[in-house]
């Protein structure tokens, strides 16, 4: 299996297409987490301007075997020979060895994600990672949207939207978070890097980042009462609170989190945006640039 993914990669350099150049061999799997009929509409939405360049496929789920393996063959069936396969979550960490796994880029899952653990996995996937057949090269992204500086526009334009007076306004931007200790620390520091922007030209009074840890009930409890507390207290102190989801799409639980809190928002995430479509694009470009 390892010999077959070293010639795909051959295969891909050997085709000799330039990055950027609208070809029917080069196509994109957009994966995507996936929700109720709004949060999909929101990405096919971002995604349609694509299918004048690419042809594209999502692959709705959390490295989820069969839509995976759909992508794939509707891209095979259209002629693709090239997949760049464009991982649109929040985090690069999210779903990459499963990801690997079911494209046949790795011949096992990691010991982790072996016995009690890959069981939890396929709970949260809704289905247990299987390897699929496949013909065409294939590039799998590494970087998630919140490394991205076309992010820091789309929170400047979320925010401004929804304002009346800046000064006298706090931002409260929400992520759902991992477990991971760790890996939260570093989801907070991406959206701090992402918020930069957005503190130093919107002339808002405040700018808070907050992750929910929505997954874990005993880091939950702490996370909603830190971000009720700053909601109540802003709102006390005369400011008016906008807030903002750090999310693909859609706005998540927050509506009953913030139950009985004065706020405002729009429910949309960083899609539909023009600058979550740039990110696709740009994304799949440096795919088969590699």
């Amino acid at each position: 299996m390892m010999q077959m993914n070293v010639m795909r990669l051959l295969s891909l350099v050997m085709v000799g297409t330039v990055a950027g150049c609208t070809t029917p061999k080069s196509g994109i799997l957009v994966m995507a987490h996936g929700g109720d009929d709004a949060w999909n509409r929101d990405v096919e939405a971002t995604v349609e301007p694509l299918r004048r360049h690419y042809p594209v496929e999502i692959a709705f789920g959390m490295a989820r075997t069969s839509t995976l393996g759909d992508g794939v063959a509707r891209l095979e069936q259209r002629g693709v020979q090239r997949i760049a396969v464009v991982r649109m979550f929040i985090s690069g960490e999210s779903f990459v060895p499963e990801t690997e796994y079911i494209l046949g880029l790795r011949s096992e899952l990691p010991p982790a994600l072996h016995g009690a653990a890959a069981d939890a996995v396929a709970d949260h996937c809704a289905e247990k990672p299987e390897p699929i057949p496949v013909k065409a090269s294939l590039v799998v992204s590494r970087e998630g949207v919140a490394d991205s500086p076309l992010v820091d526009e789309i929170l400047l334009d979320r925010a401004r939207a929804l304002s009346t007076i800046p000064s006298q306004e706090s931002v409260l931007i929400l992520a759902h978070g991992p477990g991971d200790d760790a890996e939260n620390e570093r989801w907070l520091a991406n959206m701090r890097l992402r918020s930069r922007r957005l503190q130093e030209s919107g002339g808002f009074k405040a700018v808070r980042c907050e992750t929910l840890r929505e997954d874990w009930p005993e880091k939950r409890g702490p996370a909603e009462k830190r971000i009720r507390d700053f909601v109540q207290n802003s709102t006390e102190a005369g400011e008016r609170v906008i807030v903002l989801p750090f999310r693909v799409a859609g706005f998540g639980p927050y509506k009953e989190v913030l139950e009985g809190l004065s706020y405002t928002a729009n429910g949309h995430g960083f899609c539909p945006h023009p600058n979550m479509t740039r990110w696709i694009k740009q994304t799949a470009e440096e795919c088969f640039a590699r």
